[in-house]
């Protein structure tokens, strides 16, 4: 299992939008190491890489909430904002699922779990989710499992 790599690669980024000056990408990796640092000391372990993409796709999921909301209050500044910070935050997660392998997934999942009603989806969601995590928008997967199984 690779330790530290992702945190080291986003600490020399951090070093590098400080001497090019970059004030908005500075600050959104200060905020991406501060999660990484807050979950490190509350749990008093050091993250690894996959935890380090599980905070954050918690991260990218607040930033889409809120993209809903401001959009929803015809607030396209703030909207904006979150919008460039998810750009940020998303050049540290692995390559986005297509919708295909998405869809090959969730049925390849399903078969495995022998779910047949809405009753197997967290058995779906269980299977899924750690080869899902940070490269697809879970919420959406489960929409499309409950559509699946409903």
């Amino acid at each position: 299992m690779s330790t530290v790599l992702l945190k080291q690669r986003i600490q020399e980024d951090m070093k590098s939008a400080m001497k090019a000056g970059e004030k908005e990408r500075l600050g959104v990796i200060r905020l991406i190491l501060s999660a990484i640092k807050q979950v490190e000391v509350d749990e008093r372990i050091v993250l690894d890489d996959a935890q380090i993409i599980s905070v954050l796709d918690k991260m990218l999921k607040q930033r889409r909430d809120s993209i809903a909301q401001y959009t929803a209050a015809a607030r396209t500044d703030l909207a904006d904002v979150e919008s460039a910070e998810v750009a940020i935050i998303q050049e540290y997660l692995p390559q986005a699922l297509t919708d295909a392998e998405i869809e090959a997934l969730i049925g390849q999942a399903i078969a495995e779990t022998g779910a047949s009603s809405v009753a197997g989806m967290g058995k779906v969601m269980a299977l899924l989710k750690p080869q899902m995590q940070g490269r697809a928008d879970m919420g959406a997967v489960s929409a499309r499992i409950k559509a699946r199984l409903g």
